[in-house]
């Protein structure tokens, strides 16, 4: 149970052209949330929330053997929630869009951020 005040939320009509764009939003939104249901694929969104990454400091961020890590970031690229650049022998992930940020910024504090020591 909530304790605190909750800022409102704005109202959307219930006319069936703004039903149709919901839907389509909740089908974007559930793709996003679904792709990011994986306590691996969790950690390394977590890790390019604070910006990008290349392979060798996310595999040393986070543990996770080399072969999960890139299978995971493949799903993560194929997507749509992260993308790369090459520079050099290197390649750097970074959150895709501002969509995928918003949601990372909403979960930081109680997902990723629970790493902190107290």
């Amino acid at each position: 149970m909530l304790t605190h005040a909750t800022p409102a939320l704005p109202r959307f009509r219930a006319d069936p052209a703004s039903m149709q764009r919901l839907r389509a939003s909740a089908g974007r939104a559930c793709g996003l949330l679904k792709a990011m249901a994986n306590e691996d694929r969790l950690l390394l969104l977590c890790q390019l929330a604070q910006g990008e990454r290349n392979v060798g400091e996310l595999q040393a961020a986070t543990a996770i053997a080399q072969p999960t890590l890139s299978q995971q970031l493949g799903v993560l690229r194929d997507e749509g929630l992260v993308s790369t650049r090459r520079a050099g022998k290197y390649i750097y992930y970074q959150l895709a869009s501002a969509d995928v940020l918003a949601v990372m910024q909403a979960l930081y504090a109680s997902v990723c951020g629970t790493a902190e020591p107290d």
